[in-house]
């Protein structure tokens, strides 16, 4: 694949423009002697770019006005000398363990009522004053917390905030102890940058079920070492409920935000990340944007992956309009011309400079979505060659699967973070017959577009958060196009997978109601000069139901299934025979019989499918 270098570059530009992760790029660097060289902001000439890019099997071209892009501005040479800046303090951990109540209460804000069933659905990024007993000295005026789900499905979106912070609290319910998640946020710091700090917050202590000890232990087996154990990992006690705690908490954040002695430039080009996304009405695509290093204003112009802006109004986390926004700050922006995603860097630069850069990127977007369309068109050729060269005369042995049946799904959601992560929950659910399959993610309301997607793709419509209108959903049933939303993701994870189940063949058991043997057979003379064989049978366990399927079985072999003709007791017909009875039995076409025979009287049950 071509890729387009420009004279010179650092090796962490480079790493983005081949696509590899920069620790890769590195240790591909020190296996070829460069040592030195590998620092991230390493400028390199375009000759030993190239030597790197054909190393990871790209087809390097030198061409500035190709190669051209936005990166983020390098860090000042001495970043003790700039101002100090608010931490960013992501909180993480389990489903319902408390962590929005707890910000709740420190932000005085009632954002918990408003999640639906209590769970957090996307980040919610805002700043806190530090109080003047915690802002001592040094200590940060404020603190930037981002509030990132606990729902298994979003672990995307709080990987994300574990990529953009400095400190993280674990919160642990004392009543419910390590969960899923928890191990899940310790593996993500054990795997993560290691000047990420961490802050155990042990909540809901004022509960009468509450056992905080057993809590710490837990932790410690999980490799957590608190510092009432001989570690460095402070646990303070806290209860977002009643407020306990909390102070001391906050005075812990700012005691390690001045170890850490954070300090960022606020002064030229912004570098930023999108924490979230989504439309709002009346002023379009908006988004919140983290700052990490310089200074953002209105009228500034800024692009992030595939979208641009210019800045045309920014609000705080309280809502209130401001004019320019500074490192560790979390700002509203809107004046995007389309929805940027969730995760991308946010950066700024000329107009003309952006416009240069987002027409390359599109290029290169379009190139790489190409390269991988003519891959999947080679290999389908592929496969037609091999079965053509079979011949005409070849007989194939079976008729070959057509692979299993895929449920599409077109996802709208509210932001853009909770449709990546309602994305990655749904995509995949299934098995070798039937599986899901998102074709088309977006924000906004179902429109009536949506249907007519979901219609010509035969695909389900799967809503997070966003509503459809009366006439949508009319429209929607008179096109038979099937449309499920809610607030709460773990429930559209429950129907799409019933809708999968029920795409699965049902499971059919037997069981056996009743047993009975041969003892002796009879000819019985019928119109016509035929003869019908009946089996004088005892009933030795259960009950034989007429109505229902019967076999014979002989030798612990089935020999025939079907249904009884007769059933007889002396001369009367009967429709059921209890344990001990003797009775006549006949199988209609089935002759076949003879003394010894144990003939079984079972029902099909049929239970649905399994994933």
């Amino acid at each position: 694949m071509d890729v387009y270098i420009p004279s010179t570059v650092s090796v962490a530009s480079l790493a983005k423009l081949l696509n590899v992760k920069l620790a890769r790029l590195q240790q591909q660097m020190k296996r070829a002697g460069m040592d030195q060289e590998s620092n991230y902001d390493h400028i390199l000439t375009s000759d030993y770019a190239v030597l790197l890019a054909e190393e990871f099997g790209r087809n390097p071209i030198v061409n500035d006005e190709a190669a051209f892009d936005i990166y983020p501005p390098p860090r000042h040479t001495d970043v003790s000398m700039q101002p100090s800046r608010p931490p960013i303090v992501t909180i993480m951990g389990h489903v319902d363990h408390g962590k929005t109540t707890l910000l709740d209460t420190l932000r005085s804000a009632s954002v918990a009522k408003g999640e639906a069933g209590g769970i957090t659905q996307h980040i919610g990024a805002f700043s806190v004053p530090v109080s003047n007993s915690a802002n001592a000295g040094s200590s940060p005026q404020s603190i930037t917390f981002l509030d990132t789900p606990g729902h298994a499905a979003f672990s995307a979106m709080r990987a994300r905030g574990a990529n953009v912070t400095d400190i993280v609290v674990l919160v642990v319910a004392a009543d419910d102890g390590i969960m899923p998640q928890t191990r899940e946020v310790i593996n993500l710091l054990n795997k993560g940058d290691s000047q990420v700090s961490l802050v155990v917050a042990i909540n809901k202590v004022d509960k009468p079920n509450a056992d905080t000890d057993s809590v710490k232990r837990a932790l410690m087996v999980e490799g957590i070492q608190l510092e009432e154990y001989g570690g460095d990992i402070p646990a303070v006690h806290v209860s977002g409920l009643t407020g306990q705690g909390l102070p001391e908490l906050v005075e812990t954040i700012s005691v390690m935000a001045e170890m850490q002695d954070l300090r960022a430039e606020q002064y030229g080009l912004v570098y930023g990340h999108v924490i979230e996304s989504n439309v709002h009405k009346g002023l379009g695509p908006t988004a919140t944007v983290l700052i990490r290093r310089g200074c953002l204003k209105v009228g500034s112009h800024i692009i992030s992956g595939l979208s641009q802006a210019k800045i045309r109004r920014m609000t705080d986390s309280n809502g209130k309009v401001v004019q320019t926004a500074l490192p560790g700050m979390a700002v509203t922006v809107s004046g995007w011309k389309t929805l940027p995603k969730a995760g991308d860097e946010v950066l700024e630069g000329s107009e003309a400079d952006i416009k240069k850069a987002l027409t390359n990127r599109a290029l290169r977007a379009e190139a790489e979505a190409l390269h991988q369309d003519v891959e999947a068109i080679n290999s389908s050729r592929r496969q037609d060659r091999d079965e053509r060269s079979a011949g005409p005369d070849a007989i194939p042995l079976e008729i070959a699967p057509s692979g299993p049946t895929v449920l599409r799904l077109i996802i709208k959601a509210d932001v853009s973070g909770s449709s990546e992560a309602v994305e990655g929950a749904l995509n995949g659910i299934g098995n070798n017959i039937a599986i899901t399959k998102v074709i088309s993610t977006g924000v906004g309301e179902i429109t009536e577009s949506d249907v007519m997607m979901a219609k010509a793709a035969n695909a389900t419509i799967i809503g997070f958060s966003v509503s459809a209108t009366r006439s949508i959903l009319n429209l929607a049933a008179q096109n038979e196009v099937p449309v499920f939303s809610s607030n709460i993701i773990y429930r559209l994870v429950d129907d799409v997978r019933e809708r999968i189940i029920s795409l699965l063949p049902v499971i059919v058991e037997t069981k056996v109601t009743g047993e009975a043997t041969i003892l002796q057979l009879f000819d019985i003379q019928l119109k016509g000069k035929q003869t019908k064989k009946i089996a004088g049978c005892r009933v030795i366990n259960g009950v034989l139901d007429k109505q229902k399927f019967a076999r014979v079985v002989r030798n612990g072999q089935t020999i025939h299934e079907g249904s009884l003709d007769t059933m007889r007791q002396l001369k009367k017909d009967i429709t059921e025979a209890r344990k001990g009875t003797e009775c006549g039995l006949s199988f209609g076409e089935f002759n076949r019989l003879e003394e010894g025979d144990l003939i079984q009287i079972y029902e099909r049950i049929e239970k649905p499918g399994v994933i």
